[in-house]
């Protein structure tokens, strides 16, 4: 009987221990979501750490392309002699991590808040998205291989209200 009752300990520690690396997992995996957004809009290097070399990413508009195109265009804002004076804020909502070993699905509703006005003057609109994310964890480190952006249009008032 003690025998049945230290293994069913061990076993109890082993579950124990998995979930707490799940959690811890999912963890980092928000936090790195979080940060990421909190620098999207203006600082490169955020951008050059959570995509992998590898990275497919697919726009909202349709367009597919990788991690090279992503830093390159981030580049070229850095460079312009105008700058906008607009200021995005992003947030994630609805997180949804799921974990699979050492890759990742986050699923959630990006949500883009203008923090000023655009080039021309004019108040941008709050946008919301469907963003879904793999992330492979490799040398330690998570970052994303594939990304797919779709835009949620605006709620439209049904025909009955």
């Amino acid at each position: 009987m003690a025998l049945v009752n230290n293994g069913i300990k061990a076993l109890s520690l082993v579950i124990l221990c998995a979930s707490n690396a799940f959690a811890s997992e999912q963890k980092d995996l928000n936090t790195l979501l979080d940060q990421f957004l909190a620098g999207a809009s203006n600082d490169i290097e955020v951008h050059k750490r959570f995509w992998a070399d590898d990275l497919i990413y697919t726009s909202s508009s349709g367009q597919r392309f990788g991690k090279q195109k992503i830093i390159q265009g981030m580049q070229e804002a850095e460079n312009e002699t105008e700058k906008a004076t607009a200021s995005v804020d992003y947030r994630a909502e609805d997180t949804d991590i799921r974990l699979f070993g050492d890759t990742a699905v986050i699923a959630f509703r990006l949500v883009a808040e203008p923090g000023s006005v655009d080039a021309g003057g004019k108040q941008t609109e709050k946008t919301e998205f469907f963003n879904t994310g793999t992330f492979v964890k490799r040398d330690g480190k998570w970052q994303a291989v594939a990304w797919q952006a779709t835009k949620i249009p605006p709620a439209t008032p049904s025909s009955g209200d």
